[in-house]
């Protein structure tokens, strides 16, 4: 193929390095909001003494070829110890510094995690841990990095490599797949799938019930969303004018996620889908910003530059009564680096085709193009992944939850609304009463009844909670109730129905 024809072919897979060191500091602040948020239920979703025990896990939600860090242990201060570990990976990765290696940990670190519990686990997590993955073959410690200040200014911001084509490809998969799997009516015929999505009080936002009421807005919507997600991607392939066409698609979704983020209680999805745009962004966006939104982040990397560089002289200034001095020389001749390029490249690619043949076989109706057999190397390195959010169709038993407990005395008491009476009228904001997303995550999951081993752990542990909170009042019986309430068509209601998903009581018989 002719050089200028080539060159021509990798335009829509080559990016701008600064664009990929901003996409690295979202990323990991992205990480660290993720593990602040995680951190408040250290016990309840990571400990022997929460939903999940090690047990639980291993024979529920576990295969041979998983791994966890995590599982080392079942007390939530190691827990907090492997927490305060990944911080500082991301921090340090959020910073630029050693950034190659800050991003396998926090990779290894985040791949740990979510194996830990995967009952809380919702897309934006496979698309942060994919994005974490494919930044380990990327160079977006070159700019905006501590690692950045110890080498010369690129020659050229524009780099291409395989890594660039997986990190396109994997954008286009994900909205692609999302799309193929909505196979439902309520997206491809009735145009009614956002307005089911809204019947669930459980995700409802402010912005949605102004929404609701407005039949024909949501249809339209409905298929707008729908066609967004088949035919944009196709924009990151056209290989002329690629720098306008990364605009569209970056303003289409970030007009897109900020409007799903402002309906529907979506968690960390949005923000991890806002970021993973960044390294799109063209040298004319970049630019912008460097003169405007950027210098203040530069001046914050200068300062951090001089201060990581003054601590250093410091310490090599300190007298050491022992100097224990390790030297390795390893230089690579042209042929050799550019053998191990080459390799590089090949596995970036072959993990590449790996990923397209997964999702390819995930959107299949019969799902038998990829063997049981072939699937080790994806559950390993947490390649597998999943793009089914409100798909094939919304789902529709929608409802809350009342923890419903009998004191020794008799009084019935909620304890989803601070120990108020029980109460069976729907609440006046069904979504407040999840803590955070994980928690609604896990609500959902609590519902199906291929999870019910889940459910005695969820309800004993809030027994136990509450009696070592408030040991005056004994509780005599715990009751998990779901009030079920089925979103009909046409803006009908049906009556909630009460259903006792789960019942337990203190080993020890509570006294009056």
């Amino acid at each position: 193929m002719p050089r200028g024809a080539a060159a021509f072919l990798q335009n829509p897979f080559a990016l701008d390095l600064r664009a990929l060191g901003l996409l690295r500091m979202a990323l990991a602040a992205v990480l660290l909001t993720d593990l602040a948020i995680r951190s408040t239920d250290l016990e309840a979703h990571y400990a022997n003494m929460g939903v999940l025990p090690l047990h639980v896990l291993f024979a529920n939600c576990w295969t041979p070829y998983q791994f966890s860090l995590h599982t080392m242990s079942g007390l939530w201060q190691v827990q907090a110890i492997l927490f305060l570990v990944a911080a500082g990976f991301a921090g340090a990765l959020l910073l630029g510094y050693h950034t190659r290696l800050m991003t396998v940990l926090s990779w290894l670190m985040l791949v740990s995690l979510q194996n830990r519990n995967p009952l809380i686990l919702q897309g934006g997590d496979d698309l942060l841990r994919m994005l974490l993955f494919w930044g380990i073959f990327l160079p977006w410690g070159r700019c905006y990095s501590l690692d950045a200040g110890r080498k010369p200014v690129p020659a050229s911001f524009t780099y291409f490599s395989a890594a660039t084509v997986a990190y396109i490809v994997q954008l286009a998969l994900l909205y692609w797949c999302t799309a193929l799997l909505k196979s439902g009516p309520e997206w491809t015929q009735d145009g009614t799938a956002l307005y089911y999505a809204l019947s669930l009080d459980q995700i409802l936002m402010p912005v949605g019930r102004l929404l609701y009421p407005h039949s024909e807005l949501l249809r339209l919507l409905t298929f707008g969303a729908y066609y967004t997600e088949m035919l944009l991607p196709f924009v990151l392939f056209i290989p002329f004018r690629v720098a306008w066409w990364r605009m569209v698609f970056i303003t289409v979704l970030f007009l897109f996620h900020i409007g799903i983020s402002l309906t529907l209680f979506v968690g960390l999805f949005y923000l991890i889908n806002l970021a993973s745009l960044l390294a799109l962004l063209p040298a004319s966006a970049l630019a912008v910003l460097e003169r405007h939104g950027l210098p203040p982040l530069q001046r914050l990397q200068q300062r951090v530059t001089f201060h990581t560089t003054a601590w250093r002289n410091r310490i090599d200034q300190w007298p050491r009564p022992i100097t224990l001095r390790l030297e390795a020389t390893w230089q690579l001749h042209r042929g050799s680096r550019q053998l191990l390029r080459s390799l590089r490249e090949g596995l970036v690619l072959g993990l590449l085709v790996y990923i397209c043949w997964w999702n390819v076989d995930s959107v299949a109706p019969t799902r038998r193009l990829f063997s049981d057999h072939s699937r080790w190397l994806g559950y390993l390195f947490r390649l597998d992944q999943h793009w089914g959010m409100f798909a094939p169709t919304v789902f529709k038993d929608d409802g809350w939850y009342i923890l419903e407990a009998t004191t020794a005395r008799g009084r019935r008491l909620d304890l989803n609304r601070g120990a108020a009476p029980v109460n069976y009228r729907k609440p006046a904001s069904v979504v407040s009463l999840s803590p955070n997303d994980r928690w609604r995550k896990y609500s959902e999951n609590y519902l199906f009844i291929n999870n019910a081993y889940m459910r005695p752990y969820y309800c004993n542990y809030l027994l136990r909670i509450w009696q070592e909170r408030l040991p005056t009042t004994p509780i005599r019986q715990l009751d998990v109730v779901y009030m079920k309430e089925v979103s009909l068509p046409n803006y009908q209601v049906a009556p909630p129905t009460r259903e006792v998903l789960c019942t337990c009581a203190p080993t020890v018989p509570a006294k009056p």
